[in-house]
């Protein structure tokens, strides 16, 4: 039977349905779908996420110091393409305020996306996360370490086998039990996503997020020919395809997570086939408006009424 809506005012409220539900690393999440990294960055608005029907939020990404980001303007919309090109350079108050909005948050599930100072050097980058870290820490259900951007220079750099390692090393220093995910790029080489996952596993991460945005401009309709990362349809088939090759190297190792290019049900039914056990969105949201995700949820629960399934999880491949 399709899942409950309730309305709350907000553009198509909330759906409910125990079908969507599924408990990971010790959190419980009414369903799969996200906010992603980059909306929210100060954590401010965290009551408003579950109205609009959000399962989590991932909020961020928060720096050590706060820093402005890059010069406007530094988000463009591609709407021929659905996509979005941003280059915000990681613009947020800082660990300090975003830790002081945190406390009291209430039990629905938040990911704290971190990132590097744009003036730290690469080389201080262990340094940078695990301040960033120290302040917020246990104030967040699981922590990201985000050296995937491309608008701050050098941090692709950070995903390389031995960096990533002193970085994760880093904040098992200030928590061991913290739960840490590795947020990756579309454009990683299967043998650099492998190295990714060798870090991951080697020190005892929680899990993966695939994908952040791409540098690659392929198959545009229109390229306004800026420069940041492109999230939306275009980078669908590269987050997909890097989701997929996670999936069958660590198989149930790591949880992983799906985001690129989802704007419907059949986008997230797709990320969990490909071995996505939540998923988020972005762009999908700024195009869809605010009754997108009690939608995807509605279609979600009458794809499940017609295919015989009895949670979310089972359309996962073995």
């Amino acid at each position: 039977m399709a899942g409950k809506l309730i309305d709350l005012g907000l553009g198509g409220g909330t759906v409910t349905d125990s079908r969507l539900e599924q408990t990971l690393f010790g959190v419980h999440f009414s369903n799969p779908i996200g906010l992603a990294a980059g909306f929210d960055k100060n954590a401010e608005h965290l009551a408003a996420w579950p109205k609009y029907g959000f399962g989590h939020a991932e909020i961020g990404t928060v720096t050590a110091r706060p820093q402005p980001g890059n010069l406007r303007p530094r988000m463009f919309r591609l709407p021929e393409d659905q996509g979005l090109i941003n280059r915000m350079g990681f613009n947020n108050a800082g660990a300090e305020a975003v830790a002081g909005r945190l406390r009291n948050r209430g039990t629905f599930p938040v990911g704290i996306n971190l990132g590097k100072n744009k003036d730290t050097e690469p080389a201080d980058a262990p340094e940078n996360y695990r301040q960033a870290f120290r302040q917020l820490r246990g104030l967040g259900d699981y922590y990201v370490i985000n050296v995937s951007s491309p608008n701050t220079p050098g941090l692709r750099s950070l995903q390389e086998k031995g960096p990533l390692m002193d970085i994760l090393q880093a904040l098992q220093s200030e928590d061991a039990t913290a739960r840490f995910f590795i947020k990756v790029a579309p454009d990683l080489t299967e043998s650099a996503l492998d190295d990714v996952i060798s870090v991951a596993m080697a020190g005892n991460a929680t899990g993966l997020i695939a994908t952040n945005t791409t540098i690659s401009r392929d198959g545009l309709k229109a390229d306004p020919r800026q420069d940041g990362g492109l999230s939306g349809r275009p980078v669908r088939d590269k987050s997909d395809a890097a989701l997929a090759h996670l999936a069958r190297q660590c198989g149930n190792s790591l949880t992983l997570i799906g985001v690129g290019g989802i704007f419907d049900a059949d986008d997230v039914i797709r990320k969990i086939q490909l071995g996505a056990h939540l998923t988020q969105l972005y762009t999908g949201w700024i195009y869809g408006g605010p009754g997108l995700i009690p939608k995807i949820l509605r279609d979600l629960c009458v794809r499940m009424d017609q295919d015989g399934v009895k949670n979310i999880r089972d359309y996962i491949r073995s």
